[in-house]
């Protein structure tokens, strides 16, 4: 894994939300991405983490090039997406696949499971001969764990689970090299989403495929992760290596968001029941000077209330924007218990 496919450079996204009367209305920016940068390899999973409202969709979305960042670059293969005309953009688009959050949602009722799949095909090309068509879609199917004759059937008649397969084969149809899995699993039932989660790494490994997987359950991002992004309120907070997360993070938000998964052992989890993390996030309307999460944080000083912190690179190659990062010891004990 040492061929950056995607390089992302202090991306922004800001949305203006107007507020007030009809005859004096106030317009406010909200910033739902701020100043986030990242690299991702060819063959890599990053994971995006973060609770409800951190940016998480919002970032997938600029990152397809669906919306217009406020500034910053999305490069993909070193080209910067938003200066493509329409044309180039529309071809690239190939590369780039999505698989939502929820399965049924995502497919058209109307539409049985062979046109959701083509759809793509045809709509990249146009002349392509039905055949060919029909062999490429039995053919995907079969690689989700689909079975071929089910390709006249609607999806209604299928369960969540399989239709989140049909949405993974109508992400890979086009062998593309990046999908983007916004919280792919957070509709399924545990023991469905430990399925869909083998098949996205299996299909990884096979294709080669470069992932981005948002979700807010740590507890699934562990088995698929090789990095992880935490996000709050639009900013990252680290990006660390999966196991370094897990045993030591580097800040005290995602310390928070490790000890706030369940705990089989009774011992473990009354050890690990105080999080340290009170309160809601801030609106993104109107957020704290300094350092987004010091209004929520146990380990605060003066100057967390001041200083923005930059994402910083420490020893061990992972990034991190608090102040305190090198004195705090935020060692999770159970992970590193029998």
């Amino acid at each position: 894994m040492n061929d950056r496919v995607l390089r992302v450079q202090d991306l922004a996204v800001d949305f203006k939300v107007r507020e007030g009367g009809l005859l004096r209305p106030a317009t406010q920016i909200l910033k739902a991405v701020n100043g986030v940068s990242f690299d991702l390899q060819a063959g890599e999973t990053l994971a995006v983490v973060g609770e409800s409202g951190c940016g998480k969709s919002t970032l997938a979305r600029a990152l397809l090039a669906l919306i217009k960042p406020s500034r910053g670059r999305v490069l993909w293969m070193g080209e910067d997406l938003n200066k493509l005309d329409v044309e180039d953009l529309r071809k690239k688009r190939q590369d780039l696949q999505i698989v939502f959050q929820d399965p049924l949602a995502a497919l058209n009722p109307r539409m049985t499971v062979r046109d959701i799949i083509a759809e793509p095909l045809w709509t990249f090309f146009p002349k392509i001969a039905r055949v060919q068509v029909d062999e490429r879609v039995r053919g995907v199917m079969k690689m989700v764990g689909l079975l071929p004759n089910q390709v006249n059937r609607y999806p209604h008649e299928f369960s969540a689970g399989q239709c989140q397969r049909i949405g993974i084969a109508r992400a890979l149809v086009l062998n593309p090299k990046l999908v983007i899995c916004d919280e792919p699993v957070s509709a399924l039932d545990v023991s469905i989403q430990a399925q869909i989660i083998n098949l996205l790494k299996d299909l990884q490994k096979k294709l080669n495929l470069s992932l981005v997987f948002i979700a807010h359950d740590m507890s699934v991002v562990r088995h698929i992760a090789d990095r992880v992004m935490v996000m709050y309120l639009g900013r990252a907070m680290e990006i660390s290596c999966r196991d370094n997360l897990y045993k030591k993070p580097l800040h005290p938000y995602s310390s928070a968001l490790i000890k706030a998964v369940p705990v089989p052992d009774p011992r473990l989890a009354r050890a690990d029941a105080d999080t340290g993390l009170t309160g809601d996030m801030p609106s993104p309307l109107d957020p704290p000077d300094g350092c987004v999460f010091h209004g929520r944080c146990p380990y605060v000083v003066k100057r967390c209330q001041l200083e923005v912190p930059a994402l910083r690179r420490m020893e061990n190659g992972d990034w991190v924007a608090c102040h305190r990062a090198e004195e705090l010891d935020l060692t999770i004990a159970s992970v590193n218990k029998p």
